[in-house]
């Protein structure tokens, strides 16, 4: 089933999400490579494509997995809430209806 992983950063994230990106990607990557990766992408704190030194205010990323429980303990896994880039994550099952 598809799980929505809500993600909102603390402030001033960015120094913290520079630092654990690659990390980050890589674990996202992996979702890809398994065919599991719906979308995922962050939010900027600004209206823009490239927000610069506003950055950023959390992450959604949409993904395949057995159960809620393992959505929870991937996104508990992340290198950016061990980083400290998150302050809190919301994991809840998704229903993809379009397109």
């Amino acid at each position: 089933m598809w799980y929505l992983v809500y993600s909102q950063d603390v402030e001033n994230s960015l120094p913290l999400r520079k630092q654990t990106r690659a990390a980050h990607l890589a674990r996202l990557q992996q979702l890809t490579d398994e065919g599991r990766l719906l979308v995922a992408g962050p939010c900027p704190a600004i209206d823009s494509k490239d927000p610069g030194e506003a950055g950023f205010t959390g992450s959604v990323v949409i993904a395949d997995f057995l159960s809620l429980e393992d959505a929870q303990a991937w996104a508990d896994a992340d290198p950016y809430m061990d980083a400290g880039v998150y302050k809190e994550v919301t994991v809840k099952p998704y229903i993809k209806v379009l397109p």
